[in-house]
């Protein structure tokens, strides 16, 4: 497989410009999405082009701007979904989904970085992708229309159900091993996870704090305990 050519910075600033307080322009925050992103990418492919099967003709031509690592330069989306599922860590990930939670698209991004073998929505079958900035793309991406049914699938799947939230007998996350082959469970920003949720867990830990907020965000707790689990058992 010929190694795709030096990345060039193309210009532009995935951020933009700062506003008083230090945030992206409204525009910049409008305008989040994987084709905007303009510092991020690789030209049309100089010379002769590769003929391996995983190559899309029209990136090669066009030029790749996609957020994606180097390995996968100039391939198509199919071809990068079946090498990552491949590759995937034995981890799925899963996220309570009643009040259309803006944190989702970031627990998904999450999870592509960390190879997850797959996220299931539980509930409203529309999420935010937009935080997902395309990464949803790549992965294998399950609805289940309530607990019950997720919990059906993790039975017949023999996933162990693991429950992360800070919740009145949840044991600190640092202080466990997790089962190589599970499924992380996470609730929405706010209420948490549902009592129905809870029942269907097998294990429920918390991510120790010590500041004097009564809790962190749903898509960095998401980010902390994927990273808790990756450190015992990624590959």
């Amino acid at each position: 497989m010929p190694s795709p050519p030096p990345v060039p910075h193309l210009g532009g600033s995935a951020a933009g410009p700062l506003d008083p307080a230090g945030r992206p322009e409204a525009a910049n925050r409008a305008a989040e999405s994987e084709e905007d992103l303009e510092s991020v990418g690789v030209p049309p492919w100089p010379g002769v082009w590769p003929n391996g099967p995983e190559y899309d003709p029209e990136l090669l031509r066009d030029g790749d701007r996609r957020n994606v690592i180097d390995r996968y330069r100039y391939w198509s989306v199919q071809a990068i979904r079946e090498d990552l599922a491949d590759r995937s860590q034995p981890l799925e990930v899963a996220v309570e989904n009643w009040e259309h939670d803006f944190n989702i698209g970031a627990i998904v991004r999450t999870a592509n970085a960390f190879g997850v073998r797959g996220v299931h929505i539980v509930g409203r079958r529309r999420w935010n992708r937009r935080g997902a900035m395309v990464t949803d793309r790549y992965l294998n991406v399950t609805h289940h229309p309530d607990v019950a049914a997720f919990a059906a699938w993790a039975r017949s799947a023999d996933v162990p159900i693991i429950a992360i939230d800070n919740l009145p007998g949840a044991l600190p996350l640092e202080k466990a091993t997790l089962p190589e082959r599970c499924v992380l469970l996470f609730g929405q920003e706010g209420p948490g996870l549902t009592e129905a949720a809870r029942a269907a867990s097998s294990a429920l830990y918390e991510i120790t704090q010590y500041g004097s907020t009564r809790s962190i965000n749903a898509g960095a707790a998401a980010a902390i305990a994927m990273y808790h689990w990756a450190l015992t058992h990624a590959t």
